[in-house]
């Protein structure tokens, strides 16, 4: 499947189809919380300013917004999703972005910290250079990423489709592209455990 293909499948019904399997229930968004304890509990000063890309209807930020005072900014490409998001009340909705990884809409060093959370999955190999580029360029000091975890890069059939999940050691693949990271932090949310669906997550630091 191609870049402007992918993001297509996104945009469209799949991508509909995603959002609407999402849920802001109560369970649902303490999970999400205790993992951002874990992820934020290491930065020292916190963030003032957090990017989420890839933010689906805003799990992640509607249960960091109960976290932290810090301004929240998302970037997603699928209008269902962003249109949720804008009306959820956890981040103005001028702060809710249409583009994609691999092309944001921000300055250089725009925000504290920048983050994806099962979204570099669904990136093609050929195109995850460009978008962890992007999310370096824009974040002034923390780099993170919560994804699905295999010593090797190898490709899952997802929901029938082939060329839309990826699996792979995402921080060894940040760390030999990105010399000037370093790592601060990493940990594993079992599912059984947390509710979460097996994420392998990352902190890293500017240099």
């Amino acid at each position: 499947m191609a870049k402007k293909n992918q993001v297509s499948f996104w945009r469209g019904e799949f991508g509909d189809g995603y959002a609407a399997r999402n849920s802001a229930d109560p369970k649902t968004l303490e999970q999400r919380q205790a993992m951002w304890r874990q992820i934020l509990a290491p930065m020292a000063p916190p963030p003032r300013s957090i990017l989420e890309v890839g933010a689906n209807i805003g799990l992640n930020l509607k249960a960091l917004s109960a976290l932290t005072p810090a301004d929240l900014h998302a970037v997603e490409p699928n209008e269902k999703a962003r249109r949720v998001l804008a009306e959820s009340g956890a981040l103005p909705a001028a702060h809710v972005h249409d583009a994609t990884a691999a092309a944001l809409p921000l300055q250089d060093d725009a925000v504290d910290f920048v983050f994806t959370s099962g979204v570099l999955i669904h990136i093609a190999p050929d195109d995850l250079l460009a978008s962890c580029r992007e999310m370096f360029r824009v974040s002034s000091k923390y780099v993170a990423c919560a994804e699905y975890f295999n010593p090797t890069p190898i490709e899952i059939e997802y929901r029938g489709h082939r060329r839309v999940l990826f699996k792979r050691d995402f921080g060894g693949f940040w760390l030999d592209n990105f010399p000037e990271l370093a790592l601060v932090d990493y940990g594993f949310l079992w599912k059984r455990a947390t509710g979460l669906d097996d994420l392998t997550w990352w902190l890293f630091c500017k240099r």
